[in-house]
């Protein structure tokens, strides 16, 4: 399923989650600035290589390359998807936690993503780049959070699709076992680029984690408020 909407209203703007997609987008409208060469050079200085973290993994260079990494994207479906991914499922988190644990849990599961993509090839050469492991947090946390929001999105059948309601648990779990299945694939065969499966397994692992440590620190709205406020979101929800 490709998501376009989640059943899930909020108390507040989320001004931090327009935040990121409005800085993940100005640093891609940058990047096109450049020439392919100089574009190039600036990903191998300022990005996360996984041989350059392994050799210094906690030294200030490799922190500053992991979080400039996590701001930037291989081309506009790169981005788009990512973006898309963190407009319809960050603005519950940083609703439900609040701004601060909300940027706590989308930066530590960047990390969290960057090392573990690190740690299965760790002699590579090759640019990690994008904010799929940060937005994998979110999915994380999100499917502890809300599993059971119903999520409406397309379903492609070759040349056709068709529109249909999910709960979050099936959208969310489907997109992990296929980063797992993807990932596993991987293993071992050399290529020249592609998706960091790991990154995502890794970030989505790391932000399931924190959302359930974070439920036990944060008070949770009381459940009927929580259903009072779905219901009447139903009642705009249209097809």
């Amino acid at each position: 399923m490709i998501p376009l909407q989640d059943l899930n209203p909020t108390r507040r703007w989320p001004l931090f989650t327009f935040g990121l997609i409005a800085l993940n987008v100005l640093v891609f409208l940058w990047e096109q600035t450049l020439s392919a060469d100089q574009l190039q050079r600036a990903i191998l200085d300022i990005s996360v290589v996984p041989a350059n973290l392994t050799a210094a993994p906690f030294s200030l260079e490799s922190l500053l390359d992991s979080l400039r990494s996590m701001f930037l994207h291989g081309g506009w479906a790169h981005l788009g998807g990512n973006m898309l991914y963190l407009y319809l499922f960050g603005d519950n988190i940083e609703d439900r936690f609040g701004r601060l644990l909300y940027l706590l849990l989308y930066f530590a599961s960047g990390f969290v993503a960057i090392f573990a993509q690190v740690i299965i090839d760790p002699t590579s050469q090759i640019p990690l780049v994008g904010a799929s492991g940060a937005i994998a947090g979110v999915l994380g946390c999100y499917l502890v959070l809300f599993p059971g929001v119903r999520v409406r999105g397309i379903i492609p059948l070759g040349l056709f699709s068709r529109m249909a309601d999910w709960p979050a648990w099936a959208v969310l779990a489907l997109w992990f076992v296929l980063q797992l299945f993807n990932g596993l694939l991987s293993l071992g065969v050399e290529t020249g680029g592609g998706v960091a499966f790991f990154a995502h397994i890794g970030g989505f692992v790391a932000g399931a984690v924190l959302g359930w440590f974070f439920m036990r620190i944060v008070p949770q709205p009381p459940a009927d408020l929580r259903r009072e406020m779905l219901y009447e979101r139903a009642s705009r929800y249209r097809y």
